[in-house]
């Protein structure tokens, strides 16, 4: 879906006319209609406040132009499982159970590791297969990439 439909889908089912959704991310009725019909998409921060207003991504209301994946679980995400900060604005980088309330759950590799392998692992998949695999991967992450620095 491009960006334009998104919206134009997203202002239809909060039943908001264009003058509506104008007003209430401080632009004009003309600019709505120019996302709604291709012309432009919206700014940086007129996308921050339509992703809080219709609590979808900005990926999302970019037609999710990129699949997104936690940087600290490689868990792929959809916005029903992207973190918040503290204000409620979603934090794309990780997923609601790694990153919650603007703190990381996770405070060590190992810690993640050992969980996600004890979740993980079956018996087509055995502990120290799926162990050899997080370890590969996990440390090619954002945020275990950062941690390390």
């Amino acid at each position: 879906m491009e960006t334009k439909d998104v919206i134009l889908e997203l202002r239809n089912q909060m039943g908001l006319s264009q003058e509506a959704l104008a007003e209430k991310v401080f632009v004009t009725r003309q600019a709505v209609s120019r996302w709604e019909t291709g012309e432009t998409i919206p700014n940086t921060q007129t996308l921050q406040l339509l992703s809080k207003l219709f609590d979808v991504s900005i990926n999302t209301l970019l037609g999710s132009p990129r699949k997104l994946i936690c940087q600290c679980c490689g868990m792929p995400l959809e916005d029903s499982f992207i973190s918040r900060e503290t204000d409620g604005a979603f934090n794309e980088d990780y997923c609601k159970w790694c990153y919650t309330e603007g703190k990381f759950v996770y405070n060590s590799l190992e810690e993640l590791t050992d969980f996600l392998v004890g979740h993980m692992s079956s018996e087509d998949w055995p502990p120290e297969q799926a162990r050899a695999y997080f370890e590969a991967q996990l440390p090619k992450l954002k945020h275990w990439r950062e941690t390390k620095e």
